[in-house]
């Protein structure tokens, strides 16, 4: 597995967006990834951070570029617009995301909280790197501004499929009869979500122990779904 922070992710640095009854097309710089990994990384988290904390209508390019330490010309000199910003994070989001999961869990196994269990140590590898990550996909569900919805319409979908080709692996016929599977996936989801904000919100979010509260709630459910 590679090192995460390190690791060499493709993007796409043409990111087509489609708006009526014009068409608009977003660039970034490629040079972005010329720059140092160490100022990357600190762009990448600016945005994650302002993105996921207040979504896109509210987020504040001034924030941006004040919690990365640089200028806002450089900001839209490597990606154009706000919009050309938080496309080019969210392709980036789906993509370190992924990987970090697909590594983490194994395909054959097929019991279900060990599969979450798996997830949740992918997830963690994500966090040590880009800490508001999972917050800001998050958010990105939740967005309902058209041009921002819009951007990322076509890789939203590829993260929902990873996570429904995890749920398909799951076996639930171990489990008590009367145990409703949906319910138990929607209870947990919301669980680790609320847990989440809950730790921004509060200002005590550390990756590590939000790892393992997650896990210690995920051992509990088990415990009383047998």
């Amino acid at each position: 597995m590679p090192s995460p922070g390190k690791c060499d992710i493709v993007i796409e640095l043409t990111v087509k967006v489609n708006f009526t009854p014009e068409r608009m097309e977003i660039r970034m710089n490629e040079k972005f990834f010329d720059l140092k990994k160490e100022k990357q990384d600190r762009m990448i988290n600016a945005a994650l951070k302002i993105f996921g904390m207040r979504g896109y209508s509210f987020a504040s390019t001034d924030d941006i570029v004040k919690e990365a330490g640089i200028s806002k010309g450089l900001l839209f000199h490597y990606f154009g617009s706000k919009l050309g910003l938080y496309s080019f994070i969210y392709d980036y989001s789906v993509r370190f995301m992924s990987m970090e999961l697909k590594a983490a869990v194994d395909a054959k196994e097929t019991n279900y909280f060990t599969l979450q269990k798996q997830m949740e140590a992918g997830r963690l590898q994500v966090l040590k790197n880009y800490p508001c990550m999972q917050l800001f996909l998050e958010k990105c569900n939740a967005e309902i501004t058209p041009e921002a919805l819009t951007a990322i319409e076509e890789k939203k979908r590829e993260l929902t499929d990873l996570y429904d080709a995890f749920d398909a692996q799951a076996d639930f016929s171990h489990l008590p009869a009367e145990t409703d599977a949906v319910k138990l996936r929607h209870i947990l989801r919301y669980t680790l979500k609320s847990l989440m904000e809950d730790r921004f919100l509060t200002g005590s979010f550390q990756a590590e122990l939000l790892y393992q509260e997650n896990i210690a709630y995920i051992e509990f459910l088990e415990r009383f779904s047998f």
